[in-house]
């Protein structure tokens, strides 16, 4: 019987994450500070520890993983790619579909990869706490899990909406020993200033960065730790491409498209940027990979944003960095795929879709829970509303493949289980859902707000 699944041993645990800054045509773009001028480490060193800043502005090709992340890396990794051929039957399709299933991590997502590395490297510098944001409470699960395993106090300020419709997550964290505020809350400045303006107002993960950064800027003992986005994050995030890359030559097979669910970038930029690596030495053997960021039709940055400077949160807090964005005071709807709601995408994934190095779609929230129900039917998998979003980009290909009649690879990144987002299969089900484009005079309203970089 031919095999479905492909798992490492745990000593092909990668020993090294990749730096996609390595491997750009062009140099990333730097960070600027308030001035206009390149950020320098030290303006940033009130938030971050020494070992992240560096992994944040290196361009080295490859980073070691210390020895006590992977050993927590170990709980649940490698994780398992696993060939869909259940959805490829309902389908009727002769492409072949396979899933990396990030799911397996305890937090039930893909998020401790860098959650993890981060608690890890603040401990070695000293750090007693940490404040995070978070949307859909993936992240928020996974900084808190972290936390526990190296001693590290977490505060996570969730997104209002998300804390609203996700409760469990928050059970999550505090079952991990974390501290949960909605977002925007009266904890700190901006969040007292938000409320002020509109007392009803639903939160948005920039606006959550914000009270997180402020409080950690306020206290020597607390740094901030990012769940998406920055450099490091996503460096941290490729021991899931890495994974697939052996788990491909199991199963003697490699993929002619890659798609993978993009808010902040995250869990795009682990699955896709190895592969860019291939495509930058000139292909696996010759032969390029489609590498395709799948987001949000009411959230649209890369398909829809501007490529300017902008700041990563709300209020300012953070250095300026060149993307695609919404701008940074967009406040987007309350859709279930809490994890997608942000403004901006990723500098580096950024750079890459504006070279036309990888590729972007949108797709409407209807049609990704519609996927997801497909997947769920067939791969017994209920899927994180985040994750649906590539299911649906996979679906569509395979679908263009039933009437081309070609059998392409499709692979796809499963970030998380939906075991915490019932409410939303509710709403779906009951008819409540409603798919909502973001309309072009609200964008356009949003990017008047851009600061000014010369």
């Amino acid at each position: 019987m031919e095999s479905l699944r492909f798992v490492l041993p745990q000593s092909e645990i990668p020993t090294h994450w990749y730096n996609v800054a390595a491997d750009l045509p062009t140099p990333p773009l730097p960070p600027l500070g308030a001035d206009g001028q390149p950020a320098k480490p030290e303006q940033m060193a009130a938030i971050f520890p020494t070992a992240i800043l560096e992994q944040e502005m290196s361009s080295e090709r490859w980073i070691p993983i210390p020895q006590p992340v992977r050993e927590i890396y170990r709980l649940w990794r490698p994780s398992p790619l696993v060939r869909a051929a259940r959805l490829e039957q309902m389908l009727g399709t002769p492409a072949r579909i396979y899933y990396k299933n990030e799911g397996v991590s305890p937090a039930g997502s893909h998020k401790p990869n860098t959650a993890v590395a981060q608690a890890y490297y603040n401990q070695q510098a000293g750090i007693r706490r940490i404040t995070t944001e978070t949307g859909a409470g993936q992240w928020g699960s996974s900084m808190a899990l972290a936390g526990q395993m190296f001693g590290l106090d977490v505060r996570v300020y969730m997104v209002k909406v998300s804390y609203e419709q996700k409760p469990y997550r928050r059970s999550m964290m505090q079952t991990w020993g974390a501290e949960v505020f909605a977002s925007p809350s009266e904890m700190t400045q901006t969040g007292r200033d938000a409320l002020a303006r509109d007392p009803n107002n639903q939160g948005s993960l920039g606006l959550a960065i914000s009270e997180a950064v402020e409080e950690a800027a306020a206290r020597a003992d607390t740094n901030y730790a990012l769940g998406s986005v920055l450099n490091h994050v996503a460096l941290h995030q490729t021991i899931i491409g890495l994974e697939a890359k052996k788990q491909f030559e199991l199963a003697e097979d490699w993929p002619d498209v890659v798609f993978a669910p993009c808010g902040g970038g995250s869990s795009f930029a682990g699955m896709a940027f190895p592969f860019f690596a291939d495509n930058a030495a000139g292909g696996h053997h010759g032969k390029q990979v489609r590498l395709v960021a799948v987001e949000p039709a009411s959230c649209p940055s890369l398909t829809r944003g501007k490529y300017a400077y902008d700041f990563g949160d709300a209020s300012g807090f953070t250095p300026i960095m060149k993307m695609y964005t919404l701008g940074h005071d967009f406040m987007p709807p309350g859709i279930h795929a809490g994890g997608l709601r942000y403004h901006g995408a990723s500098p580096l994934v950024s750079q890459l879709y504006h070279e036309k190095l990888i590729e972007a779609v949108a797709v409407p929230q209807l049609a990704t829970f519609e996927a997801g129900v497909m997947f769920a039917h067939s791969e017994g998998i209920i899927p994180a509303p985040e994750s649906c979003h590539a299911i649906r980009a996979a679906i569509d290909e395979a679908l263009r493949c039933k009437e081309s009649g070609e059998p392409k690879t499709i692979l796809f990144n499963l970030t998380g289980h939906g075991h915490f987002d019932m409410g939303s299969y509710d709403r779906y089900f009951s008819g409540e859902l409603e798919d909502f484009s973001y309309p072009e005079a609200a964008i356009e309203k949003s990017l008047k707000c851009l600061p000014q970089v010369g």
